[in-house]
């Protein structure tokens, strides 16, 4: 796999490397002022939530070029897992995907597959953003969109094994209790499965991710091994803060 640590922005942010743990947020609401606001805190990402938000192509690529041009990588959890739908959100200048219902290494793989020009399925041209518009050579204008961070989310008890080919893990754990036939993200279940995926990621070598509500969730999630986070979304931050701006005492 490829790394995003060369990408245009200069961004090493999306790879816990160096042991230091990466904190991000979903972004579903449709407005490059979010993004602006976002890359003023010490995130270290974003995660465009197209898969759950109405956002539609022109959104994403509006909300990839404010996070570009305000040095904040950007994510896509996709919709459209085809070659065509990962091509059209990378070829718009994402730092990555966050691919969702990955349930077996083959279908990593696959999906891999569709982010790389050069030994994959991935169309190419030249004329786009994440190939500079037509300024690079075509060597190096492969190379500039074949580097992208790919996240699988594992959200079935299929895919715990999932590892191969993706630079994490990534667990979705409502779709995972879902999958059980049970309605708490919080089960003894649930928790014993999370806790598989993250010790199969960190065992690869790979980013272990979790999705969190809250900073106190996170931080149980990390002593647990999990390195890569997304809490919450602009909506809940939005909401959280509002609500402790009405109450008194």
């Amino acid at each position: 796999m490829g790394s995003i640590e060369q990408a245009r922005d200069g961004s090493q942010r999306l790879v816990p490397a160096d042991g230091a743990p990466r904190v991000g947020t979903f972004v579903k609401t449709n407005a490059v002022q979010v993004l602006e606001v976002l890359a003023l805190a010490p995130m270290h990402f974003v995660v465009i939530d197209a898969e759950h938000a109405p956002l539609d192509r022109g959104d994403i690529d509006l909300l990839v070029l404010a996070g570009r041009a305000a040095g904040l990588p950007v994510l896509v959890r996709v919709a459209d897992t085809s070659a065509a739908g990962i091509g059209s959100v990378l070829d718009v200048g994402a730092a990555g995907l966050l691919l969702p219902h990955v349930d077996s290494a083959g279908q990593a793989r696959e999906l891999v597959a569709r982010t790389r020009c050069l030994g994959g399925q991935r169309g190419f041209s030249s004329s786009t953003r994440a190939a500079g518009y037509g300024t690079l050579a075509m060597a190096a204008a492969v190379q500039a969109v074949d580097r992208c961070f790919v996240m699988a989310q594992i959200e079935s008890a299929a895919a715990v094994d999932a590892a191969d080919g993706v630079d994490g893990l990534f667990v979705g754990r409502a779709d995972l209790a879902l999958s059980f036939g049970e309605v708490d993200s919080r089960s003894a279940r649930v928790l014993a499965a999370t806790q598989r995926v993250l010790d199969v990621a960190r065992a690869a070598g790979k980013a272990a991710g979790m999705a969190v509500g809250t900073v106190a969730e996170r931080d149980e999630f990390a002593a647990c091994g999990a390195n890569w986070f997304l809490v919450g979304s602009d909506q809940s931050l939005l909401r959280q803060a509002a609500q402790a701006a009405a109450q008194f005492g």
